[in-house]
């Protein structure tokens, strides 16, 4: 996994490639909360992203729960077919936000 960052005047676009997974999800993690404390809004471009398991779901989930608690704001962004389904299956796509 891959992830790049690029700050604009008002968010953080984390550009992620590659499988988010058991072995990849706490860095993963680490880097959307380092995010936050350097921009209130942080997206995330999920493009070149073709699999998510359960750890990264968690990742995600513990990303949104930062930023609701703060008043930040967390959009998910070009998520492939098999990754939202991943999200729709599981009820991710009603908590999670999407642009």
């Amino acid at each position: 996994m891959e992830i790049n960052e690029q700050r604009t005047e008002e968010k953080i676009i984390l550009r992620t490639a590659g499988r988010i997974d058991t072995n990849t999800s706490v860095i993963f993690q680490q880097r959307v909360l380092t995010a936050f404390q350097k921009s209130s809004f942080i997206e995330i471009d999920l493009e070149e992203v073709d699999y998510i398991s359960s750890a990264g779901l968690r990742a995600l989930l513990v990303g949104a729960k930062t930023a609701q608690a703060c008043g930040s704001r967390m959009v998910l962004t070009k998520v492939q077919p098999q990754v939202m389904e991943v999200f729709s299956m599981t009820g991710f796509g009603k908590v999670l936000t999407f642009a």
